[in-house]
């Protein structure tokens, strides 16, 4: 009987008429159910147009935001970007604003030289020159270093007055001498390979290792360019009146710098193309043989220590001709590539845009691609210097036939014919039979396309040549080839018995 009325309370059968009530009830329910539901359905379709509308405007908005954004965040960094300060004095800007004219674009570049004083009221400031400032009183400075002078504490400070400025849209900081050239596109090339909006610290060392004991290696040197991003100048100026006085026992403005860029925990980032030029004599052995690196900067160009860049030519002038190759293909000036003739087992060394050096005689790549020792380190000394060099042998069957820029021209296709000629007086003659061929060539045509500053931003990697061989063309000249590096592609000369006795003596002479 238990079980009975437990089915009849839980099953409903249809002759049961105490369940008709429960059954109605269920059936109002879910028709009250249905009917919301209904409503509620023709309510969205209803409005479903709106909804549309209402979405595609929201959806309008964070488009048109993010491609702002997408913009500004695509913006790469240009010469507007960049703030220059150069440190200059009333005395010696007179005859070094001619470097400074070489590579300041009026209303394109922005900045400042920093004097000590108001140039001469009668003279009118050029146009071509940067515009000038003058630089606080720094007497109350400390300064202590007895070899040394005051003006490395105004040298100093130029960060700080620059930043006080308050110029807008700034990202950069960059600091040289008023004898330093700065090649400005393969600056802004190099420039742009960093975040602007992290702390960086960029230049280069000294090449020679005796000043870099005396001052630091991890430092950049003022003269070859310090560049400074804008969130580190931000924190720099905070500190740097303060700290210029803890280290007044420092000799240069470049080293109160660095050590106040220490203090903030920033560390140096090394570029091979900003040059310190710290040697005495000759640079052609340090720029023939350039790093696979932009050129950005050259320093000391107006210092009687250094001789000009190219023989028989003034310091102003050598500077000039250098800048005209430069201006027709930025990227690739000075970069060096080296090749072969192996129908007469030469090796060649090219410069591009500033020199090419003919040996004849067959040279590994290490050799060719190791500067020749032309010059001494600034304190006159035989070295060592920041890098490796190879001896600049005296004797003439020693020494390479060298060549130097001429003449730029442009080519059709975004190509350029340089062309490399002797100067009278630095080939000297050799007796040797292997020399006579060389020494009749006394011109060298390169050709090339240009190289876009898109490289720089790849691992970096030195290009391939080739020396064109013409049977109807003039033994006098001579026309090489500059084009990339294929795949697999090494500079590797044929080191065997065919190379003759001659060359094989130049592989032990050191």
């Amino acid at each position: 009987m238990k079980d009975m009325s437990l089915r009849k309370r839980y099953v409903p059968f249809p002759n049961n008429r105490k369940l008709v009530p429960k059954r109605c009830t269920i059936f109002i329910i879910k028709s009250f159910l249905i009917a919301i539901c209904l409503v509620a359905s023709i309510y969205l379709i209803s409005n479903v147009h709106l909804f549309n509308k209402y979405a595609s405007s929201a959806a309008g908005v964070t488009n048109k935001l993010a491609v702002e954004n997408i913009s500004k965040e695509e913006e790469k960094t240009n010469i507007s970007h960049i703030l220059f300060g150069i440190g200059g004095s009333s005395k010696t800007w007179n005859n070094r604003s001619r470097y400074s004219e070489l590579w300041w674009r009026p209303n394109v570049t922005r900045g400042f030289v920093w004097l000590d004083e108001n140039p001469q009221e009668n003279e009118p400031w050029p146009e071509t020159f940067p515009p000038y400032r003058v630089s606080e009183d720094t007497s109350t400075f400390k300064y202590t270093c007895w070899f040394g002078d005051r003006s490395a504490v105004r040298i100093a400070r130029i960060l700080k007055e620059s930043f006080e400025i308050g110029l807008s849209n700034v990202r950069w900081f960059v600091m040289g001498d008023d004898d330093t050239v700065f090649f400005t596109e393969n600056l802004v090339t190099v420039l742009a390979k960093y975040d602007h909006n992290q702390m960086y610290y960029i230049g280069g060392i000294s090449e020679s290792v005796e000043i870099n004991v005396l001052s630091s290696y991890s430092q950049a040197f003022g003269g070859g360019g310090i560049a400074i991003s804008y969130p580190l100048a931000e924190e720099l100026v905070k500190i740097l009146d303060g700290c210029i006085n803890r280290y007044h026992y420092l000799y240069a403005s470049d080293q109160k710098i660095a050590s106040c860029v220490t203090e903030i925990g920033v560390s140096l980032t090394k570029e091979p193309g900003f040059h310190q030029m710290d040697i005495q004599g000759s640079p052609g052995g340090l720029l023939a043989a350039h790093p696979v690196a932009p050129l950005v900067s050259l320093h000391h160009l107006d210092v009687y220590l250094l001789h000009p860049l190219i023989p028989s030519m003034s310091r102003l002038e050598s500077v000039k001709k250098v800048i005209e190759a430069y201006n027709k293909d930025p990227s690739r000036t000075m970069q060096h590539s080296l090749c072969y003739d192996l129908k007469r087992n030469w090796s060649l060394s090219v410069s591009w845009g500033y020199s090419v050096q003919l040996y004849p005689w067959l040279m590994n790549a290490r050799e060719l691609e190791m500067p020749m020792q032309t010059f001494k380190t600034w304190k006159g000394s035989k070295g060592p210097f920041t890098f490796s060099t190879q001896p600049n042998n005296v004797e003439p069957c020693k020494r390479p036939i060298e060549y130097y820029l001429d003449q730029v021209v442009d080519l059709q296709n975004d190509e350029t014919l340089t062309s490399y000629s002797t100067i009278a007086g630095i080939n000297k003659q050799c007796e040797n039979q292997n020399y006579k061929p060389a020494l009749a060539v006394h011109m060298v045509n390169v050709t090339t396309t240009i190289l876009p500053p898109k490289v720089w931003s790849q691992a970096p990697r030195r290009q391939c040549c080739d020396v064109i061989n013409d049977e109807d063309g003039i033994r006098s000249n001579l026309h090489i080839r500059i084009r990339g590096c294929n795949r697999g592609e090494m500079i590797t000369p044929p080191f065997y018995d065919k190379y003759g006795e001659f060359a094989y003596f130049q592989r032990f002479v050191r």
